[in-house]
C-alpha cells in the first residue's frame, strides 16, 4: 500500500475510540502487489512460523495494559502489540472474552493498530490475517450494535440462497468495515445427529443440496466484501455425539455416507472458497488413527489431492480438549503441518509450537521448503484479498456500515421467513387479536425477549421469568395458576429433549385446559418432548431477532413458511416424527370486496357483503352476515378480518368506505 493510498484511507480517521488510542496515518512504502518470493527469501525461520501461527491476543486496543496479566501469562509480553510484534504474527483472533470486541469503533481501532505494528514504521512489514468466529446466530463474537442475525438453521429454514447470500454480505461488509479480513464462516457441517453437541442451529441441516446451495451463496457474499470465508470443519463434523472441545469425536459411518458430508465442501470449493478449517475428529472412513487436523490422508490425500483444494487450510483452535488432552503442543504444531495445515490457530502455547516446529525442520522431520509453500499460500491470500493494499479500517465509515437499517431488515425478513410451525391442533394460532398471553418458559429459552414483541403486536400479556434451563417446583405451580387466567401459554423451550422439567412443566400447562403454544429456540427437536403442547413453532435461536418472526406468525402477521432442514426422530428414537422438509402453514384468505349500489334519486341504495370461507365482515366491529343490504344516505365502512385459524394473503383489502349520496328516507 502506498503511502497516499493510506493516507486517503485514514482520512477522517481520527475520531476518538472507546477503549483504545486514536488511529494514526501508516506511513508506508509496501507495494499492494509485493514480489512473494523476495519476502520469503529474505524470512527468517521464526518469520516463517509466525506467519504460519494466528492467535488471540488480550486487550481492546493495540497498546492495552488492562489485561497484561493474561498477555504475560500466555505470551510473556504485556500488551497486543507486544505479541503481535514478538512472533511476528500472521494473524490475530478475536474474542469477547480476550477483551477484544466490546463495540464496533473499538474493534476497528484495535485492528488499525495492530496492523501499525505489523506493518512497522518503515512501512516494509506484513499485515495481519485479522480474523473472527462470526457465523451469525449462536456464534457471534460481536453483537450488537452490528446486525444479529438468526442463525445457519434459521437461513436454511428459509431455503432461500439469495437470503444465504445476503447474509454474506452482511458479515463481510460489517466485519471489513471494523478492520477484519477473515470470517471463520460459513459452517458446512450436516447436522445429521440429533444429539450433536457442538454444531446444531450452527448448521444449516442435514440436506447435502441445500446445504450446498446456501453455504456456497454465503461464501459468495462474504468475499465479495473483500474478507477471506473458511468452510468448516471439514471433513464434516455434524455427527458427532461428542463436543470437540471437550473430547476426541469418533465418526464411524462408511465411505458412502462421508461423501454426503463432503458435499458441502465440494461446493465451497468450486465457490472459490478461501480457507477450509479443519475438525478435531476421527474419521475412521479414510484415517481410524488420528484426528482430521492431523491426519495426513484427510489434509492431503481427501482435501488437496481429492477435492483439488488449492486455497488456505487452518486448523481448528489448538486448545480444544480433542487436541490439547492428547497431543503436546510441540507435537500438535508439527503433526497440522507435516498433514498439511498452512496456520496453527490459537495454540495454548506458542512458544511450544515454535519449538517443535524449530526442532522438526532441524532434525529433517518438515522441510524449510514446507514451510515456504504455506508461507507462499498465506502471502498470495494477503494480495488477493487485497489485506496488503488495505490492512487498516477507515473508522468514519464504521457506524454507517455495522448495523445498517437495510441489514437489520435483512435479518428480520430471514427471522419472518424461517419460522417453522410443526404442530397446530384446533387451529389455536394465530391467536386472536387482543388475546391474554402467559409469556413463561425455560431461562434458557430467554422468554424475555418474547414477552414485549407479544406486546407490541397487541396481546395482554402476563410475565413471568426464571433464570436457568430446568423450571423449578415452585415456578411451574406459580405458572399453572396463572395459566387459567389466560387465553393462551407461550412456552419458551430449549434442547428440552433431554430436559425433564421442561417437559413436565408444559405437561402441567396443558392439563389447565388453556392452550399452551411452544417455541422451540434452539436445536429443533423439541416438538417430541411435548404431546400435549397444542402448538410448536421452531425459531432456531432465542435471540430478539428469532423471536421477531414467530411472535408475528402467532399474531398472524405472517404465515409460517420456514421448512425443517432436518428430520425430526421420535421421542423414542424408533422412526422418524417429522420428515425433512415439513412445515405446516395457516389457510390463507383473500377477501372479495364489498360492493355498493348507489342508485341517484331512487331510494335503492345498497352494499353486498360477500361469503368468502375464512373471512369475516364487520360494520361498527359487529360481524354482518353475506348479504344484500339497504342503505340511507351516509358513510358505510366494512372492514374484514380473519377467521380462527386463518390469515389473509399478503396485500388483500380488508377495508371498504362508500358514502351514498341518496337513500331510505325511513332507515
Amino acid at each position: 500500500m502506498t503511502a497516499a493510498a493510506t493516507a486517503l484511507l485514514m482520512t477522517g480517521a481520527t475520531t476518538a475510540v472507546a477503549a483504545g488510542p486514536t488511529s494514526t496515518v501508516i506511513t508506508t512504502t509496501a507495494s499492494a502487489s509485493p514480489d512473494i518470493e523476495a519476502l520469503i527469501a529474505r524470512m527468517s525461520l521464526d518469520e516463517k512460523i509466525g506467519q504460519m501461527t494466528w492467535t488471540h491476543v488480550y486487550g481492546s486496543s493495540a497498546d492495552d495494559m488492562s489485561m497484561a496479566a493474561s498477555n504475560q501469562e500466555r505470551y510473556g509480553v504485556n500488551t497486543p502489540a507486544e505479541v503481535v510484534e514478538k512472533y511476528k504474527l500472521g494473524g490475530v483472533l478475536y474474542f469477547a472474552w480476550s477483551g477484544n470486541t466490546n463495540n464496533p469503533q473499538q474493534v476497528a481501532g484495535l485492528s488499525n493498530g495492530l496492523q501499525q505494528k505489523a506493518v512497522g514504521a518503515d512501512g516494509n512489514g506484513i499485515p495481519l490475517a485479522v480474523t473472527i468466529d462470526q457465523e451469525g446466530g449462536l456464534v457471534a463474537r460481536i453483537g450488537s450494535p452490528a446486525t444479529v442475525l438468526p442463525g445457519n438453521m434459521a437461513l436454511a429454514a428459509t431455503g432461500d440462497k439469495d437470503l444465504a447470500r445476503a447474509q454474506g454480505e452482511i458479515l463481510g461488509s460489517e466485519m471489513r468495515a471494523m478492520g477484519i479480513n477473515v470470517d471463520f464462516a460459513p459452517v458446512l457441517d450436516l447436522n445429521s445427529n440429533p444429539d450433536n453437541p457442538v454444531i446444531g442451529i450452527r448448521s444449516m441441516g442435514e440436506n447435502p443440496a441445500l446445504v450446498s446451495e446456501l453455504g456456497a451463496a454465503q461464501i459468495e457474499g462474504i468475499q465479495t466484501r473483500s474478507v477471506g470465508a473458511a468452510a468448516k470443519h471439514f471433513p464434516g463434523h455434524g455427527d458427532t455425539s461428542v463436543d470437540s472441545h471437550y473430547g476426541l469425536p469418533i465418526v464411524t459411518y462408511d465411505r458412502a455416507t462421508l461423501n454426503k458430508h463432503l458435499e458441502p465442501f465440494r461446493a465451497a470449493i468450486d465457490a472459490g472458497v478461501d480457507m477450509v478449517m479443519t475438525a478435531h475428529i476421527i474419521v475412521e472412513a479414510i484415517d481410524p488413527e488420528m484426528p482430521g487436523t492431523l491426519s495426513h490422508k484427510v489434509l492431503t490425500g481427501l482435501l488437496r489431492d481429492e477435492l483439488g483444494f488449492k486455497g488456505l487450510v487452518t486448523t481448528d483452535a489448538l486448545d480444544m480438549a480433542a487436541m490439547a488432552a492428547q497431543w503436546s503442543q510441540e507435537e500438535i504444531a508439527v503433526k497440522a503441518i507435516q498433514a498439511g495445515s498452512d496456520i496453527l490457530l490459537n495454540s495454548p502455547d506458542v512458544e511450544a509450537s515454535f519449538a517443535g516446529v524449530r526442532a522438526a525442520v532441524e532434525s529433517g522431520g518438515i522441510t524449510e521448503a514446507r514451510l515456504d509453500e504455506s508461507v507462499r499460500r498465506i502471502l498470495e491470500w494477503k494480495v488477493k484479498r487485497g489485506v496488503f493494499e488495505q490492512p487498516v479500517a477507515a473508522l468514519s465509515n464504521v457506524d454507517n456500515v455495522v448495523g445498517a437499517a437495510e441489514n437489520l431488515a435483512t435479518a428480520n425478513l430471514i427471522s419472518d421467513r424461517a419460522v417453522t410451525l410443526l404442530r397446530n391442533e384446533e387451529r389455536v394460532l394465530p391467536l386472536a387479536p387482543g388475546s391474554s398471553v402467559l409469556m413463561v418458559g425455560a431461562g434458557s429459552g430467554n422468554p424475555e425477549n418474547a414477552g414485549p414483541l407479544l406486546k407490541e403486536q397487541g396481546f395482554t400479556v402476563t410475565e413471568d421469568y426464571e433464570n436457568g434451563s430446568s423450571p423449578s417446583a415452585a415456578y411451574r405451580t406459580r405458572a399453572v395458576a396463572a395459566a387459567g387466567k389466560a387465553d393462551a401459554v407461550v412456552f419458551t423451550s430449549y434442547n428440552a429433549t433431554s430436559n425433564t422439567a421442561q417437559q413436565q412443566m408444559v405437561a402441567e400447562l396443558a392439563a389447565t385446559g388453556t392452550p399452551v403454544v411452544v417455541i422451540a429456540t434452539r436445536n429443533p427437536y423439541d416438538i417430541s418432548a411435548f404431546p400435549g403442547a397444542d402448538a410448536v413453532l421452531n425459531s432456531y435461536g432465542n435471540k430478539k431477532v428469532n423471536f421477531h418472526g414467530v411472535v408475528r406468525a402467532i399474531a398472524g402477521v405472517v404465515n409460517p413458511g420456514g421448512k425443517l432442514p432436518v428430520k425430526i426422530p421420535k421421542s423414542d428414537g424408533d422412526g422418524v416424527l417429522l420428515p425433512l422438509g415439513f412445515g405446516l402453514q395457516y389457510d390463507a384468505a383473500t377477501p372479495a370486496a364489498v360492493t355498493f349500489t348507489d342508485r341517484s334519486g331512487r331510494g335503492q341504495d345498497s352494499y353486498t357483503i360477500p361469503a368468502v370461507p375464512g373471512v369475516r365482515y364487520l360494520i361498527h366491529g359487529k360481524e354482518i352476515a353475506a348479504g344484500t343490504y339497504r342503505k340511507a344516505a351516509g358513510t358505510v365502512t366494512v372492514t374484514a378480518s380473519p377467521t380462527k385459524g386463518y390469515v389473509f394473503t399478503h396485500g388483500a383489502g380488508t377495508e371498504w368506505i362508500h358514502t351514498f349520496t341518496t337513500g331510505l328516507s325511513n332507515e
